[in-house]
């Protein structure tokens, strides 16, 4: 397929449903508060259950997949934490810079890419990736946010267990190991794919309205940096953490490069509206916001780039 077929097929819709929530976001102010709560914990863990629950990915390849994602994470936090003190910046700055380094939007971007250029195997595949990014989001994540503001972030890491998503994943992976999933014919599995298959243009929708808010004022070399690290590098890294580990399905680790790929997630925006402290001088919310505006509109191109890269065999 040609880079113009790919835009137009894979990552169009995705900016089309992102931009009808931007212009919603400003034209009517609309607070993505209630729609974030829905999606969160409703249709989310709907789209979990259901989508690993009657997903064909055997049980090497899932584990395969939480070793790849596990070793992606460890080495960009490494590389980010050294770029960013090489580069001058101290807590909380420095939080917030390795917080958009590492954190790719693999949720509410990334499900609806995959399940546009790879179908049913990139859906699956996404799901559990973004199931696993989340619990590192909400323990990891809230740590580095929290650093340096004097609070405890350990105990703030408890909040992941009540994150409805972690206990989906559980579910789903129960059911499977007993196999005691439902027909997919039965009310409850095709409740369970209405509400997930409802999830999917509302998560675009809250991406549309949360970039809708973004203030664009902050340090724009930091801003550059932390977008390359995580446009050009992650890319780089989420190939060479796909080969470390080894994939037996290729489509499958594909998919997995990509999500890892795609531009930082909104997440981090409220994490360190929550957790971290800033100063007049230090907005770290400044440049997270910035970094996730500016990789979410440059993703356009890298993430079209990315998907011919892989649809075409040129890249595993």
């Amino acid at each position: 397929m040609s880079l113009l077929s790919i835009f137009a097929t894979a990552i169009l819709p995705v900016v089309a449903v992102a931009a009808a929530g931007f212009v919603l976001g400003r034209v009517k102010g609309t607070d993505p508060d209630a729609l974030n709560t829905i999606t969160v914990y409703v249709l989310a863990p709907a789209l979990v259950v259901h989508s690993l629950a009657t997903s064909s990915l055997a049980g090497d390849t899932i584990l395969s997949v939480v070793l790849a994602v596990v070793l992606f994470t460890a080495t960009m936090l490494l590389l980010a934490e050294g770029v960013g003190r090489l580069t001058g910046h101290s807590e909380p700055l420095l939080g917030a810079f390795v917080l958009v380094s590492i954190f790719p939007n693999t949720g509410n971007y990334g499900i609806p890419l995959a399940d546009f250029a790879f179908g049913a195997t990139g859906r699956s595949t996404a799901v559990l990736v973004t199931a696993l990014q989340g619990v590192l989001l909400y323990t990891v994540g809230i740590y580095i946010a929290a650093r340096g503001s004097g609070g405890s972030p350990l105990a703030d890491m408890r909040r992941v267990f009540g994150v409805p998503l972690v206990y989906a994943v559980v579910v789903a992976l129960a059911l499977r190991w007993v196999g005691a999933v439902p027909p997919t014919e039965s009310t409850v599995m095709q409740t369970l794919e209405l509400l997930g298959n409802a999830s999917i243009p509302v998560m675009l929708l809250i991406l549309g309205i949360q970039l809708s808010n973004v203030d664009g004022d902050s340090d724009f070399q930091s801003v550059g940096i932390a977008s390359a690290l995580k446009l050009l590098l992650a890319p780089v890294l989420a190939f060479a953490a796909v080969l470390a580990v080894g994939f037996q399905n290729q489509t499958v680790a594909r998919v997995v490069v990509l999500l890892l790929a795609t531009p930082t997630g909104v997440t981090t925006i409220i994490l360190v509206g929550a957790f971290s402290h800033g100063t007049a001088d230090q907005s770290p919310g400044e440049l997270v916001s910035a970094t996730v505006f500016l990789t979410t509109v440059s993703s356009a191109v890298t993430v079209t780039l990315l998907v011919w890269l892989l649809q075409s065999g040129l890249v595993l």
